[in-house]
């Protein structure tokens, strides 16, 4: 199916023009080129630059053109992805222009698109005035720099634009060196020198005499020792502050509060949704990744009992796996939690899909073991027989609104019962003098009865295994 370029009046929304276009059933009977075509989606500067030291660099990104392959039959699949791309790119500053897609088994080795439909998408760029081209997948150095070759505008990937989002995003130092670290990894391989014109130093042995000393260490080469160092750098600065971080977690341990980790996709609604809980006050924009450093803020269960609630950074499909190394410590949070509170978005186009690289995103850092309680969020913007579908996919699953309060009582109810409850009971007889103790019965355990005697309270309480140690010199 080939598509004429469109005119103003063909120019909709995204989500419309992706849900315009041929049903991939309706293709069968079509000739392998047209089948192969690149699919139009309107709705969805950097200029090419003689880059002499590294490919990658602060994006300047304004008006792009988004492309994507996918393979048959996944027409959904890779609309939904290039829409959520279009919102990553929007989030990092950009206008997008238009989209593409062409369906193939496996994008071409050398230029993506394949040499045709390249020369198409040049053409395309050049009418639409689009100054960056952005992938819909991470594209290798050799690549990416075929197509730029061919389109005649940079060409960047999914990885580099959400590389520039948390950049752009990172408040805390421990969370803009993570970022760094992050950058340099997804920079290394994509240095791009131009030959001896970039010698910086004259190299060669002692006594080869004139003639015999080639060109020495290379800008390139230089670049390339430079962020090596650099790295070492950011990741001694990042494991300075394990120490810090430990002591706040042991400190919480010590004390016996439980930890629930509210994990999802970006923009779901996490911080909305710990703001509606605990009051805390966090930044919430409707913006992907706005929130890249861990929040831990108290609460209390309905019978007293204290926990924490963690905000977490959001997760994304393909998120780059240079992050989730960078940001490591961060999953600590989640992997050394009491259990996971996962949130996601009801009114997304595809559900299954959030939930499925969320949990992924979790067992590769350890926490699938983890009792799980899913929470669809913006159920106000969903019907009755959105609810019915989303209940289908996930039984056991709460319906709730940051934004109205609604569902939030039945989620309360059910966070209690995420929250490990002490089970010891004993029956114990505290000093007066020890109102520390007295205060930590209250905090780590669940009190039933108080008498006051003469040598002190006595308290029939429920407290944990380490609590019963401590109190295990005052049982009555």
């Amino acid at each position: 199916m080939k598509n004429n370029p469109p005119t103003s009046s063909d120019k909709g929304s995204l989500a419309e023009a992706l849900m315009s276009v041929t049903p991939e059933s309706d293709l069968e009977g079509l000739e392998l080129e047209e089948r192969s075509a690149l699919r139009r989606v309107a709705g969805l500067s950097t200029e090419l630059e003689d880059i002499t030291e590294v490919e990658y660099r602060q994006l300047r990104l304004e008006k792009v053109v988004l492309i994507g392959v996918h393979q048959p039959g996944e027409v959904k699949d890779a609309e939904n992805s290039l829409l959520e791309l279009k919102a990553l790119c929007e989030t990092a500053g950009a206008e997008v222009l238009d989209g593409v897609m062409q369906s193939r088994n496996q994008p071409d080795a050398a230029t993506y698109f394949g040499k045709g439909k390249a020369a198409e998408l040049r053409d395309l760029v050049k009418e639409l005035g689009a100054d960056t081209v952005v992938a819909d997948t991470e594209l290798p150095p050799s690549q990416r720099r075929a197509l730029e070759d061919v389109v005649k505008v940079k060409v960047i990937d999914r990885t580099a634009v959400i590389l520039d989002i948390f950049a752009q995003h990172a408040k805390s130092k421990e969370g803009r060196a993570q970022v760094e670290l992050a950058q340099l990894e997804y920079l290394l391989p994509r240095l791009r020198g131009w030959g001896e014109s970039m010698s910086r130093q004259i190299g060669g042995q002692v006594g080869m005499g004139m003639g015999g000393r080639g060109p020495g260490e290379t800008k390139l080469e230089l670049d390339r020792r430079r962020i090596h160092t650099r790295m070492a750098q950011l990741k001694k600065k990042i494991a300075s502050f394990k120490p810090q971080r430990d002591a706040k977690r042991s400190n919480r341990e010590r004390f016996e509060v439980p930890s629930i980790a509210i994990v999802g996709y970006t923009n779901a609604g996490k911080s909305s949704l710990l703001n509606r809980l605990t009051g805390a006050g966090v930044l919430v924009e409707n913006a992907l990744f706005a929130t890249l450093d861990a929040t831990v803020r108290r609460t209390q269960t309905s019978d007293g009992r204290g926990f924490t609630l963690v905000d977490t950074v959001g997760f994304v499909r393909n998120l780059p796996h240079q992050l989730v190394e960078a940001f490591r410590s961060t999953f600590e949070e989640v992997v050394l939690s009491d259990g996971i509170l996962h949130v996601v978005d009801a009114a997304h186009p595809d559900p299954a899909a959030q939930l499925t690289t969320v949990r992924k995103v979790v067992a590769e850092a350890g926490g699938e073991k983890l009792p799980e309680l899913v929470v669809f969020n913006k159920s106000d913007l969903i019907d009755a027989n959105r609810v019915l579908e989303l209940r289908g996919l996930e039984p056991n699953s709460v319906f709730v609104s940051a934004h109205t309060g609604e569902g939030i009582d039945e989620l309360l109810e059910r966070l209690e019962a995420l929250v490990p409850k002490p089970d010891i009971p004993v029956r114990v007889l505290i000093p007066y003098s020890e109102s520390a103790l007295m205060s930590e019965l209250h905090r780590g355990g669940i009190v039933h009865q108080i008498e006051y005697m003469e040598g002190g309270n006595l308290v029939t309480v429920d407290v944990t295994k380490a609590l019963a140690a401590k109190v295990s010199n005052y049982l009555y």
